[in-house]
């Protein structure tokens, strides 16, 4: 964006101005791109005008906070959808099928395989992404380019879950470009229709790529 206002709707309608041009420019329909706001660390009272103005979809870190934050907005607005965007413990599990609608930070066998077993205890299935370390950081988490696909197909076989989308985090500095397209190109050869890319500096060149979900929060509400 090259100029914010500064209240949180006014941020969320300047951004969606600016999706709608680039979709048009990328042949892709508005219809097809969700915004998630990224409300982490901002508390109720900025989050509320943003839900008064109709958005409904939502992005946490962290499971007790959210847990915290959460329940009274949900009970005056409960169609509103909420992500894990941020690493999930194995015993934060249960809390976390509990709490969210999507988790999008599945990235390794034992969660894999706690978040079956739990989901199947509760007999709730929020949505589950893959996230995908596009970049091989070694400091961040996620499952390689390279072992993607047989964790794909191990999270459907042995693990009994449903995959839904893919999420990635390219490297601070890097042309998010290129990782956005390896994230496409994962989903695309294990059929897999979500793809979770984008933040506030890079929605655009996201949306233009394929996203669907674009995990958007200092651009909406601000620093932190």
């Amino acid at each position: 964006m090259t100029s914010a206002p500064t209240h949180p709707v006014d941020n969320l309608h300047a951004i969606r101005r600016e999706l709608k041009a680039a979709l048009i420019e990328a042949r892709r329909e508005t219809a097809d791109v969700v915004i998630t706001a990224v409300s982490k660390t901002h508390d109720a009272s900025h989050i509320l005008p943003v839900l008064e103005a109709g958005h409904r979809v939502f992005g946490e870190n962290r499971v007790q906070e959210a847990m915290e934050k959460w329940p009274p907005l949900r009970a005056s607005f409960p169609d509103l959808e909420l992500h894990l965007i941020g690493p999930l413990q194995t015993n934060k599990a249960s809390a976390a099928v509990a709490f969210f609608d999507v988790i999008e930070t599945v990235d390794r066998p034992k969660l894999a395989r706690v978040l079956g077993a739990e989901m199947a205890k509760q007999d709730k299935y929020p949505a589950l992404y893959i996230q995908i370390n596009t970049g091989e950081e070694e400091q961040k988490a996620g499952i390689t380019p390279c072992e993607a696909d047989a964790f794909i197909a191990q999270c459907r076989t042995e693990y009994g879950l449903t995959i839904e989308g893919l999420m990635c985090i390219p490297p601070a500095g890097d042309d998010p470009a290129p990782h956005f397209a390896l994230l496409a190109k994962i989903a695309a050869r294990n059929g897999i229709s979500q793809l979770s890319m984008g933040m506030s500096g890079d929605y655009l060149i996201a949306a233009q790529m394929g996203a669907t979900h674009l995990r958007i929060g200092s651009a909406i509400f601000g620093a932190r």
